[in-house]
């Protein structure tokens, strides 16, 4: 049987008034100026990965905000953090990487998303899905302050980064820059996901071809829908 995914998306219809703003704790700094694709500014801060601590490094002022820096500073940086991500993990520039700090405010559903590339969710929420054997799945703490009372306890889901894009939704001349991973091309639309590079071992990851695509697999579609956690929607999106 094929398989089936979806792009999660926030639900304007849900009784929901959250919201929030923040910065997170470090960055990796984005490239200035790389030799491999010419003068310019490339960073991401969609790829994130909010359980990695960096307290042990000695130099964390180098991972706080700051300008854009040089392939050879961001090359430097990027092999001090390597021992500390995720197996897998993927190294980009711009990257976020500890919990995300800030505020927030209003009502929050077990699931949310106050942007295309951001997901959150309620710790009971998240710990249902893992109950269910969603797979996977790793919740870290934000460090949020509320306004108001009761405020709920909000996990950012750590997302590894799987799949690319198929080549046949991609422009003649896509081009990807082979020392910092800059594109010369926007996002395809419509855009469809390479079936033969997509993970069977997760069950909500990032695209590696477009690290800001959240992916949920009809797994963790169903399992949501089925325990009622609300919040979000989700829309199918094409495979080859």
């Amino acid at each position: 049987m094929d398989l089936r995914f979806y792009r999660p998306a926030a639900d304007m219809a849900a009784p929901y008034t959250g919201s929030l703003s923040g910065i997170y704790k470090w960055y990796l700094p984005a490239v200035l100026d790389c030799p491999g694709c010419g003068p310019g500014v490339f960073g991401t801060d969609a790829v994130r990965y909010p359980c990695v601590d960096l307290t042990g490094l000695p130099n964390l002022r180098d991972f706080e905000v700051r300008p854009p820096q040089p392939v050879a500073e961001y090359l430097r940086l990027s092999e001090q953090l390597r021992p500390l991500l995720p197996p897998g993990a993927m190294l980009k520039p711009g990257m976020a990487l500890g919990p995300m700090i800030g505020r927030a405010s209003g009502s929050f559903g077990p699931l949310f998303m106050y942007d295309p590339g951001f997901l959150h969710m309620r710790r009971e929420a998240l710990e249902r899905l893992q109950q269910e054997s969603i797979r996977g799945l790793r919740g870290c703490p934000m460090e949020l302050r509320f306004r108001g009372k009761n405020p709920p306890e909000l996990l950012e889901p750590e997302l590894l980064i799987h799949g690319e894009l198929h080549p046949d939704c991609l422009p003649a001349d896509a081009k990807t820059c082979e020392r910092c991973g800059a594109k010369n091309y926007s996002l395809p639309d419509p855009y469809i996901l390479d079936a033969a590079t997509l993970p069977t071992e997760v069950d909500l990851f990032r695209m590696a071809g477009w690290s800001s695509l959240i992916i949920a697999t009809e797994r963790f579609v169903e399992t949501v829908k089925r325990l009622g956690l609300d919040g979000v929607i989700f829309r199918e999106v094409a495979v080859r």
